[in-house]
């Protein structure tokens, strides 16, 4: 009796080669995609380093308010994907393509809100993260470098929501190599002109903060135009393209059950990016050399975090696949083979993390609290990184079964009801250090993940949405 209990638990916990090649075949790519996007993020953020401390604490500031862009942009397209994902393992090629109108719809909504956003107030919200016991020379320093880079950053906002579009309609297909090397190619033209044009080299300009920003938009063009060219030129590989521009009509009943679905995904990513940066803006409290460190620490964990991350991809993908075609146990089984190779994969991954801490910092031009600071927060990365990813995935898991509610409970509930208040209280009610701030809030993970675990095990969210 117990020896057949052991036997089902490791077959429900570890998978078999075959379970393993086709999760290799989904996640490396993606796994290759993130870490040479964060490579080169990492290079990025060093090359504006080097440049100074205030131009560094200008872009981090930019990047966090632009990163709720581009959250609001995932969480606005993953509902229509969750459709997408089952109806690709049913086979239904117009499913697919509805969901892919939806999408262009949603993406360009979006787009126009942000631009009306961040032309609107770009002061305001920049102004948030300027910490009232900095120099007025600093700040005004760094204010006027966070306009000169968003400026600029402005232009890519389009590109950027097309190539979701098209990246994440082919993940749901299975289709991850494409979006990977229109990535890879995307990624070494910003790498090749932040040098060319942040530092002025082989006679291009030196514009600082501004080069980097081109490149950047330059980058988002290069990966669009290979994704749309790729896609429309080998539509016999994904049926959905053809056709998908004559018109944006879709199934009266699929776009209502996308907005029903899709809008608490929306509001939960745009809640828990504002809820990240509304942390961000807790720490920047304690001056722009915490801005600095926790711009360093987030660049460098997230060059280690691509192992969750991906997988978290992966298991939208795989689950929601075998959801679409009605197999339940599969799907049951498969998510939890796919969490435990996440959080055996992050043990490791944050060992790595924790040995690389003190020595990473010190490449940046800055100074020596910076260093520090970073490091410190990095070592709490690394200690925290197997309970996020346990977190992450079970998001993921919930989620494909299209049960986006208890998702939007799950993540933007325990940020605004228990992460912000309490970091908004110890940021400026209290003398506590930075650190220890950071260690408290992050705990707060480890909450998420026995909700986590409670709700997968339950199997609330197992369902074929598809067929409802």
């Amino acid at each position: 009796m117990n020896k057949t209990k052991g036997s089902s638990l490791k077959s429900n916990l570890i998978g078999d080669k075959q379970f393993y090649a086709r999760m290799f075949t989904i996640v490396i790519p993606i796994i290759i995609q993130n870490t040479i996007t964060n490579v080169v993020s990492l290079l990025d953020n060093i090359m504006v380093g080097r440049v100074g401390t205030l131009e560094m604490s200008a872009v981090a500031i930019d990047n966090q308010l632009l990163f709720v862009f581009y959250i609001c942009i995932f969480g606005g397209l993953s509902g229509a994907g969750i459709f997408a994902t089952q109806y690709a393992g049913a086979g239904d090629d117009n499913g697919v393509r509805s969901c892919f109108r939806a999408k262009l719809m949603i993406a360009f909504a979006m787009v126009a809100v942000a631009m009306v956003v961040f032309i609107a107030f770009p002061e305001k919200l920049v102004s948030l993260y300027l910490a009232e016991g900095t120099s007025a020379q600093d700040i005004e320093s760094t204010l006027g470098f966070a306009m000169d880079y968003l400026s600029v950053m402005l232009a890519g906002i389009v590109p950027f929501a097309l190539s979701q579009v098209y990246s994440s309609s082919l993940r749901e297909l299975g289709e991850t190599k494409l979006p990977m090397t229109a990535s890879v190619v995307a990624i070494l033209v910003n790498l090749v002109f932040n040098y060319l044009l942040i530092f002025g080299a082989f006679g291009f300009p030196k514009l600082g903060v501004v080069g980097a920003a081109v490149a950047t938009v330059l980058s988002r063009y290069v990966e669009m135009f290979i994704l749309v060219i790729f896609t429309h030129t080998h539509s016999g590989r994904f049926p959905f393209i053809k056709g998908a521009y004559r018109s944006m009509k879709m199934p009266r009943k699929l776009a209502c059950d996308i907005l029903k679905r899709g809008m608490p995904l929306l509001v939960n990513e745009a809640l828990w990016s504002a809820g990240m940066a509304t942390l961000n803006q807790c720490y920047s409290v304690r001056g722009l050399d915490v801005v600095a460190a926790a711009n360093i620490s987030s660049t460098v964990a997230n060059l280690f975090n691509v192992v969750f991350l991906s997988m978290g991809n992966a298991i939208a993908i795989m689950v929601g696949q075998h959801l679409g075609a009605n197999e339940v146990e599969k799907a049951k089984q498969t998510a939890w083979r796919l969490i435990t190779a996440t959080v055996g994969g992050c043990v490791i991954m944050g060992a790595m993390l924790a040995v690389c801490s003190p020595f990473i910092p010190h490449i940046y031009n800055t100074s020596e609290n910076v260093r520090e600071l970073a490091t410190k927060l990095l070592l709490v990365g690394a200690a925290i990184m197997p309970v996020m990813a346990f977190a992450h995935d079970c998001y993921f898991t919930i989620r494909s079964g299209g049960r986006t509610l208890l998702t939007f409970v799950f993540d933007s509930c325990s940020m605004w009801l228990i992460a912000v208040p309490l970091a908004m209280v110890l940021a400026n009610f209290t003398d506590l250090p930075i650190v220890p701030l950071f260690i408290v809030i992050q705990l707060i993970e480890v909450f998420k993940s026995v909700i986590g675990f409670i709700l997968v095990k339950k199997g609330i969210w197992i369902r074929n949405i598809i067929d409802n």
